[in-house]
């Protein structure tokens, strides 16, 4: 199955100033998470603008249908915290459910856990 990385590319840091900034810290993610996530088998990306953690930036959503969703935020946006978002999110594309268990974790995930969404009702059940 696939899972996709939300990626927010208005995301800034604490540290965000627009003399020392030329764009948000986002940005620079996405284009981390895009390159790190490239030859994933089972992950893709996409960016929106604002997931709305902006106490929180840099933030991530990690989906799949039929899946547990989670919102990861407090990044840095460095090649490590990019390599980590797109390890997790392999690991939750071959996960039943979206769960992937605390000790498979990625180091670089961990305390980065934000909020956790179950999956969407079956509208059939309707």
């Amino acid at each position: 199955m696939t899972s996709w990385i939300t990626i927010c590319d208005t995301c800034k840091t604490p540290d965000w100033d627009e003399t020392t900034h030329s764009r948000p810290h986002g940005q620079d993610m996405a284009d981390l998470i895009e390159a790190a996530a490239m030859a994933r088998e089972g992950v893709r990306t996409r960016r929106v603008s604002c997931l709305m953690g902006c106490s929180h930036g840099c933030n991530v959503a990690v989906q799949g249908a039929d899946k547990l969703a989670y919102t990861l935020g407090k990044f840095d946006p460095t090649p490590e915290a990019a390599e980590a978002i797109v390890d997790y999110a392999a690991l939750h594309a071959q996960s039943t459910n979206g769960q992937v268990p605390y000790k498979q974790w990625p180091q670089g995930v961990k305390g980065h856990f934000i909020t956790r969404h179950p999956p969407l009702p079956d509208t059939a059940e309707e």
